[in-house]
């Protein structure tokens, strides 16, 4: 069974096409018109052997703001949907990313309850052209969208660029490692039956 998904969004603020094959080799083709985005989302299908395709065209004269968001969105609803019910899966993943002098740690349950805890300094407020303030907003909305509980720290950095990065990194590791499928699993790993908030 193919695990993949189709996302189509289009608002007043942007037109979105996304592809998302959980199954994939780390392929990407991603447009956002957000250059460091472009790089962090190209890297993140990498590491996490996602296939991934994004084409965005936002009212990027007036923000950022409004593409990174609905990106964000769309990747956590091409995530719910690309996992159905989640049989078999391992439900939960974590990882720790170095980058130079930077340490990040990802850990995430895919529950089918959001929650976001983000602890991540903001040493400057631009990386290029990129808001750092808007790293924290595209996890939020990605974690909701998903319907994920997801946990992104970093323990020590001193340089913007690495921490990101390596952020979505470890999110991404963490994402691979929680969406793998385990034979030993019958159904979902809950007690409770489900993996899917009612």
């Amino acid at each position: 069974m193919k695990r993949q998904a189709d996302i189509h969004r289009q608002t007043k603020e942007t037109k979105i096409d996304l592809s998302l094959d959980l199954d994939g080799s780390g392929k990407s083709r991603i447009n956002t018109g957000v250059p460091f985005l472009d790089h962090m989302l190209d890297l993140f299908t990498r590491h996490g052997l996602f296939d991934l395709a994004i084409d965005c065209r936002g009212d990027l004269e007036i923000d950022d703001h409004h593409s990174v968001e609905d990106i964000a969105i769309c990747l956590g609803q091409a995530f719910a949907a690309a996992l159905g019910d989640k049989q078999g899966i391992s439900r939960y993943g974590h990882s720790y990313v170095p980058m130079d002098e930077t340490l990040a740690r990802a850990v995430v349950d895919l529950s089918g309850r959001y929650y976001l805890v983000y602890r991540v300094e903001q040493l400057r407020e631009r990386v290029g052209t990129f808001s750092v303030e808007l790293a924290e907003h595209f996890w939020h909305s990605f974690a909701e969208h998903c319907r994920c509980n997801l946990h992104v720290e970093v323990l020590y950095g001193r340089n913007q660029h690495h921490i990101l990065e390596a952020t979505f990194k470890a999110a991404a590791r963490a994402l691979s490692q929680a969406v793998r499928r385990d034979p030993r699993i019958e159904g979902v790993l809950s007690t409770k039956g489900s993996l899917t908030e009612k």
